[in-house]
């Protein structure tokens, strides 16, 4: 990898596997997300009912959960899945396509390291749609950490880099995972014990990654506190991916946190439920 290339999310040694989301109406919700992203839900075998989106190096999971309480937004839960699109272009192809679809956006960032556009599913999960920029040109402080900002992003601009709808569904990944947190200096100690670095911070708010990522996973508690309640809708399960000599030290330190998970699945302080995938 060149000093300039954007370093993909799944190429580190802990990086996001996928996300697990209960939703009320999943029907609705697959119809959503196929729209969106341009490509079909399949069976997932794990769960009866229960739909899949195999993206590159992750995985969208839909429970169906009819009875599930919805989220106020004020517990711990999801912020964001941020899909990531292969360049601008692709962003710009992706902002014709949702505008088509009546999507309403609710932002619109250029965080130095990326450009955003965010909006919400039918049930008020929260996502992200961005591309990266190319590691030499992420912003840097004084210490050489990665200076993320929020700057507001001309979609007019954006809009005229391609002629209209295109889909990257191919090349689509998560390629990281925004939460709501409740106490969020225990819920950063939880995610570093399991190796990840904080590679910025905001008040109330951690960045975290592996392999010199700006950020696989963050956790805010911008409008959240307290522990996640059980039977909600949206956030399942976030499932994370140990590879190389990170595997076994990942599995350990999930089992400390959570011993009857035998290192496949911890709960954060927060309340929000991991789980672990080793891969080769």
């Amino acid at each position: 990898m060149s000093a300039t290339a954007s370093p993909l999310p799944e190429a580190a040694p802990l990086s996001v596997a996928g996300i697990t989301l209960a939703a009320r109406d999943i029907a609705t919700l697959s119809g959503f997300y196929a729209a969106l992203l341009g490509t079909a839900a399949e069976p997932d075998t794990a769960a009866p009912g229960a739909l899949r989106f195999p993206l590159r190096g992750a995985t969208l999971r839909l429970l169906p959960a009819p009875g599930a309480k919805p989220e106020q937004g004020s517990e711990p839960g999801l912020f964001h899945t941020a899909f990531l699109l292969p360049d601008r272009r692709a962003l710009s192809g992706w902002l014709h396509h949702a505008l088509g679809m009546g999507v309403r956006l609710q932002g619109a960032s250029d965080h130095g390291v990326s450009e955003a556009l965010y909006l919400a599913d039918p049930e008020g999960n929260g996502i992200e749609v961005y591309f990266d920029r190319p590691r030499g040109e992420w912003p840097r402080d004084e210490q050489g950490g990665v200076a993320m900002f929020t700057h507001r992003l001309d979609l007019r601009a954006l809009l005229e880099d391609t002629n209209g709808p295109a889909l990257a569904a191919e090349a689509t990944r998560i390629g990281h995972v925004h939460l709501r947190g409740g106490n969020i200096p225990a819920t950063e100690a939880f995610y570093r014990s399991l190796g990840f670095a904080v590679m910025h911070r905001r008040p109330q708010a951690s960045f975290l990654a592996t392999g010199g990522y700006h950020h696989h996973l963050a956790v805010n508690g911008w409008n959240s506190s307290g522990v996640r309640p059980a039977g909600l809708a949206g956030l399942a399960e976030l499932a994370l991916r140990a590879s190389g000599p990170s595997a076994p030290r990942v599995a350990q330190a999930m089992q400390a946190a959570q011993p009857e998970g035998e290192g496949l699945w911890a709960v954060d302080p927060s309340g929000n439920r991991i789980r672990l995938e080793a891969s080769e």
